[in-house]
């Protein structure tokens, strides 16, 4: 069974206070723990695990967040991966995404809800942009020298 998607983050007023008073803060973790609110309000755990490139980008798109950075084990985002015509993807609209999505480009307990999230993000502002890139390579993702960059 899929991790189901977040549909908002419980803390973001404590978030958005955190970065309001310049405090670097790390949230999502794994997908962040998943609850419901009861009848009363309150807040109770459920049994399951959360997909955490849907938090990450339900969190930057909740703290409005020009750029969602995902980071993982590779530099860029590939079309026919680990075949011989693999190709590193620079640059990808959310068409092509939605286009090599479509045609079961990346797989689904890896590439694609990466780039799913990513193309939710862009997608839910103007000018929002996604970037995939490595972790190790996340200083040259931020200049634009590494990792795929997935705008409108």
């Amino acid at each position: 069974m899929p991790s189901p998607k977040p549909v908002d983050i419980a803390e973001r007023q404590s978030i958005l206070n955190l970065l309001d008073n310049e405090y670097i803060v790390i949230a999502c973790g794994g997908g962040g723990i998943p609850v419901v609110c009861d009848e009363h309000g309150d807040y109770q755990g459920v049994s399951a695990v959360i997909d955490k490139d849907f938090a990450s980008a339900k969190l930057a798109e909740a703290v409005g967040a020009d750029y969602l950075f995902i980071l993982t084990a590779v530099d860029y985002v590939c079309i026919n991966f680990g075949k011989p015509d693999q190709r590193e993807l620079k640059t990808m609209s959310t068409g092509e995404a939605d286009m090599y999505l479509q045609s079961g480009q990346f797989a689904a307990g890896s590439m694609k809800p990466k780039v799913e999230a990513a193309v939710h993000f862009v997608r839910s502002g103007w000018g929002k942009r996604a970037v995939i890139a490595s972790l190790e390579k996340a200083p040259q993702a931020m200049r634009n020298e590494s990792g795929t960059l997935i705008t409108l």
